[in-house]
């Protein structure tokens, strides 16, 4: 199962979160690799304790290894292994799009029972389409306003990017990068105006938008939390996203703000090894506990 971590913009504690992820769900016995496809800034095996990899994912974009696992390296966690980002590679993030296929077709036959991808910041085409390719995509924000609105808008694109992969007509496609647009002509605001609006030019594409509309259900995680207004967030921007974009979007929950956390990334340590009974571990055992549970219920499905 592969679950994507990314977020509106740096700072929001993605790595922090899919380091400790990854952690909790090899400590349950399951398989786990770590891909830092934060590429150009590459830093989750500093989470990890470990000094940057004399292979990275540089080595398979430059074809310096033919295949993605040789550059997978074990850690001295039971289970975890990590694939270190392209450091070196300061073009890496506007990879060509037949390097780009080849990199999530390898990252999707990769052998284990989680892959966390840790995402760069923003919104490029190159971000959304890793968001787009896993099994579920993870959203991490943290209780500020610029976080809030960064997420909306790397949500909104994430959307309509799979409507625009979904069809195929040259008049939808340019719809849809229209409908991006707040003050486009055509008066879209949301989902159904642009079916209606697709409608009118094909109907089988319009199905086609309405069916991937259904099975859109990015999560959030909210990040720093200090106080229960700052968790209630989490439930406004779920209510937000069904009710201005008709997104089904899954709270998983919140970690909140710990003192504990900045001392365990200075010692280079997972919190939930460092420091198992403070409140943040607490809170990211509990999410991965539900990612877990939601694993084990789609392959009894």
């Amino acid at each position: 199962m592969i679950w994507t971590i990314g977020g509106g913009k740096g700072g929001s504690g993605k790595s922090f979160i899919t380091a400790n992820i990854g952690v909790c769900l090899s400590k349950l016995g399951a398989r786990v690799i770590l891909i830092d496809a934060d590429l150009g800034g590459a830093n989750l095996h500093t989470f990890l304790g470990i000094y940057p990899p004399a292979l990275s994912l540089s080595d398979f974009i430059k074809k310096r290894v033919s295949r993605l696992e040789e550059v997978l390296i074990p850690t001295d966690i039971p289970n975890l292994q990590l694939l270190s980002g392209a450091q070196d590679l300061l073009n890496a993030a506007d990879a060509k799009s037949v390097q780009k296929r080849k990199l999530l077709r390898s990252i999707q036959s990769l052998d284990g029972d989680y892959v966390l991808v840790d995402l760069g910041g923003g919104n490029s085409m190159s971000v959304l389409d890793f968001f787009l390719m896993s099994d579920g995509g993870i959203l991490v924000v943290t209780p500020e306003p610029t976080s809030i609105e960064n997420t909306y808008r790397f949500l909104k694109s994430a959307f309509y990017r799979r409507l625009k992969q979904s069809v195929s007509s040259y008049p939808v496609k340019n719809l849809i990068d229209k409908a991006m647009d707040r003050k486009n002509e055509e008066g879209i605001q949301n989902p159904h105006d642009l079916i209606k609006a697709v409608r009118r030019i094909s109907e089988e594409d319009a199905k086609r938008i309405e069916e991937e509309a259904k099975t859109f259900h990015p999560n959030l995680i909210l990040n720093q939390a200090r106080s229960k207004k700052d968790i209630e967030i989490g439930f406004s921007i779920r209510s937000a996203c069904q009710k201005y974009f008709g997104i089904h979007l899954h709270y998983l929950g919140y970690v909140v703000y710990d003192q504990d956390v900045g001392n365990s990334i200075r010692k280079r340590r997972p919190l939930v090894l460092e420091n198992s009974r403070s409140r943040a571990a607490q809170c990211v055992m509990e999410i991965a506990a539900k990612l877990a549970d939601s694993r084990q219920k789609s392959s009894r499905s």
